[in-house]
């Protein structure tokens, strides 16, 4: 077995497991985008789900130039990313002239931030379409037909585990933990923007090292970053920390 394939492996086993106590919906979406970088031939990715009144929300980036367009998409109503959602399908154009007769604005956006490819894959099972998988490529062009197939079938098995993992609540529990995710997201934006500039890093690595600290420590991201806000967890401790610690294997 390849190390491609040993990766792969390795994703569909993590993105299906979500019946344990202390999931995290937050780090399962980072993992299904930073694993789509690194299985795909792109170059980031975002990840977009539907609250509880069906508005997309951002969850997930791999890099802060995806989250960046991904804001961009939500706040002017316009991308690959929403088409997708709506109608339920991948959706990709050939070529930028293409990409700019549908997305005008958004290709600027994106050609601004060095990219020049942009397209979702939908997170659905069956008739029911959760959110979307956004993959951004600095070269032009779609992915391949194999990409697209491992690509979709990653938000497959993701939509299942998020599908199955929520039908164990109430429609009340459902909503009260979609809320409590996107209020994790605000957070988690807060502390690495805060660990980013007391630290001297760039967002993406303050991101990983807070994600290694909770990871080694076997704590909550959203416990992480209230304790980097509030000033309790000091910045090196962290850095140091992120370290997995002797005896304490990272979860997967």
């Amino acid at each position: 077995m390849t190390s491609r394939e040993q990766l792969l492996a390795s994703t569909f086993v993590s993105l299906a497991d979500t019946l344990v106590a202390d999931f995290d919906i937050v780090d399962f979406l980072h993992t299904l985008a930073t694993r789509s970088v690194e299985l795909l031939d792109a170059d980031a990715a975002g990840i977009m789900l539907a609250d509880q009144r069906g508005a997309l929300r951002l969850m997930a980036s791999s890099a802060e130039e995806a989250r960046l367009l991904e804001l961009y998409e939500l706040q002017n109503n316009q991308g690959p990313c929403l088409d997708c959602f709506r109608s339920g399908r991948p959706v990709a154009r050939d070529d930028l002239p293409a990409m700019r007769t549908s997305w005008p604005a958004f290709t600027d956006q994106l050609q601004g931030f060095g990219f020049h490819s942009a397209q979702a894959l939908p997170m659905r099972l069956r008739a029911e379409t959760v959110g979307a998988l956004n993959l951004f490529r600095l070269k032009p062009g779609r992915l391949t037909d194999a990409d697209l197939s491992i690509g979709q079938a990653m938000a497959d098995v993701a939509t299942v585990g998020l599908i199955q993992e929520r039908a164990i609540a109430t429609g009340e529990q459902l909503a009260t933990q979609l809320q409590t995710a996107l209020n994790s997201r605000v957070q988690l934006e807060q502390a690495k923007g805060v660990l980013a500039q007391r630290a001297g890093l760039h967002m993406d690595e303050a991101f990983q090292v807070m994600r290694a600290y909770a990871r080694g420590h076997n704590r909550r991201l959203s416990d992480v970053a209230a304790q980097i806000i509030d000033g309790t967890l000091d910045d090196d401790h962290v850095r140091k920390g992120s370290r997995t610690r002797p005896g304490v294997p990272p979860r997967t």
